[in-house]
């Protein structure tokens, strides 16, 4: 890491305490946007965020109500002659099931081995604190900004999103910029920077098989009553095989093959990516479509998981039920050329045909979102990668990430401009799961970083 003390590192170095206690501040609301009961805190999270932004000095700070959670909207455009950088992020939570399993309080922030724990720290508002941060140093410094800035917040990233979709394709006016920065993504490791070039798109459905019409005893209707858990656990069998393969007819179709320098990357794996899965996941071997490496497998390829199963009789005890109804809730991760609409009709198609007799069979759409390529030469991305570059010592690798930021392909595909995808989390920050973390030391070169971004977007 550069360390020139320059105003903007004097800045961050006196007020690190102040920058800790505030993202704490944040990360104590409960903001958990898929569950109705934590309605306020969702709105009291996106409050929070609109006075961090009048902090910083921003001209509007304003709450956009929509049908489900608020949007944040904030902007400074004093910068004439300048680029405009349309920032992105969101401040609504996932829960935090299974709770025991946490070492200490979720919404009580946590300082322990140079992390800071609690839900959120990392996914993702640890990282938009990052920006506020970056953006009260260099307002704090100079008295001003760089570039021309607008920042849109959202309250549904855990829950679908369908509120900024909304808002983005009916006025994108609004929203026009040369940039949008999107701080949601990870590094390989904390002294190997990264941008990202690549995500995958998703559909998250829900399948529900329905038997009898009530739950039946399996002594008296055993051996002639439909059982939606068998037949669920048949179709799920039949959607992907024990090698990772997934037999959905026309899936594959549109899967784009590599660039030859990216398929090289992947095989030569010089990043030691299994290693470290296996290592971070403590088991022996990997999963899934092993003719493929690793990094193509989880960024390249699309996946089919299970993520829950329910129906019948779970408490302690015996209770001898066949269940009247089974559920499980399936997602893919979609490759940027499949598009998650098409995806669903083929899936839903095969889950009706994979079905066994007798039982009935309804699939959801949840929601969906779509991936994005991003080329790596565009001015925004270059600026990003010198910035990584000045504060880690080493240029950032170009990877694809497995996961899903719907919001990237929509800025791409309404705004048309090029999308930054630069985060500072890490692989074992534990997204989703209990024990999330953010490296305190990420939380820092971050800030130096998106400042040190923000100036050189001004020179492009």
């Amino acid at each position: 890491m550069a360390t020139n003390e320059t105003p903007i590192e004097t800045y961050i170095t006196k007020h690190q305490e102040q920058f800790l206690e505030d993202l704490k501040a944040w990360l104590r609301i409960p903001s958990i946007s898929t569950l109705p009961e934590h309605k306020a805190d969702v709105k009291h999270a996106a409050e929070y965020a609109i006075g961090q932004l009048q902090r910083i000095g921003m001209s509007e700070a304003t709450l956009i109500p929509t049908n489900g959670h608020p949007l944040v909207y904030s902007e400074w455009l004093k910068a004439p002659g300048k680029p405009t950088l349309l920032i992105y992020g969101h401040y609504d939570v996932q829960p935090v099931d299974p709770i025991e399993l946490w070492e200490s309080a979720p919404f009580d922030p946590t300082i322990r081995n140079g992390n800071i724990y609690a839900r959120g720290s990392s996914d993702d508002k640890g990282q938009v604190m990052v920006i506020f941060k970056a953006l009260e140093t260099l307002m704090a410094v100079n008295d001003t900004l760089p570039i021309n800035i607008k920042v849109l917040l959202e309250g549904e990233e855990e829950a679908g999103g369908e509120s900024i979709a909304h808002y983005i394709t009916t006025t994108p006016e609004r929203l026009g910029c040369d940039a949008a920065f999107i701080c949601d993504t990870h590094m390989p490791a904390a002294d190997m920077p990264a941008l990202i070039t690549g995500l995958r798109g998703i559909i998250y459905t829900e399948v529900e098989v329905q038997g009898a019409t009530q739950d039946l005893h399996s002594g008296s209707y055993g051996g002639v009553a439909p059982n939606p858990l068998h037949s669920l656990a048949i179709i799920i069998s039949r959607l992907k095989d024990e090698d990772g393969h997934i037999h959905i007819p026309g899936l594959y179709d549109k899967v784009r093959k590599p660039h030859p320098q990216e398929q090289e990357f992947w095989e030569k794996d010089p990043l030691h990516i299994k290693e470290a899965y296996l290592r971070e996941m403590g088991v022996n071997q990997l999963s899934g479509e092993l003719e493929y490496p690793p990094l193509e497998r989880t960024g390249g390829r699309p996946t089919l998981e299970v993520h829950g199963i329910s129906g019948g009789f779970v408490g302690e005890g015996a209770k001898t039920v066949i269940p009247a109804v089974a559920k499980a809730k399936i997602s893919l991760r979609l490759p940027p050329d499949l598009k998650s609409q098409e995806v669903f009709t083929l899936f839903e198609k095969t889950v009706h045909e994979v079905a066994p007799a007798g039982v009935t069979v309804n699939v959801i759409n949840v929601h969906g979102g779509e991936g994005i390529i991003v080329s790596p030469d565009s001015a925004p991305i270059q600026a990003a990668s010198a910035a990584l570059a000045e504060v880690y010592g080493k240029p950032p690798v170009f990877l694809r990430e497995g996961g899903s930021i719907p919001i990237a392909a929509l800025f791409d595909a309404v705004l048309h401009v090029p999308v930054v995808l630069m985060g500072f989390g890490l692989p074992d920050d534990n997204l989703h799961a209990p024990n999330e973390k953010y490296a305190l030391s990420q939380f820092f070169n971050g800030i130096r970083t998106v400042a040190s971004f923000v100036q050189k977007l001004a020179q492009k």
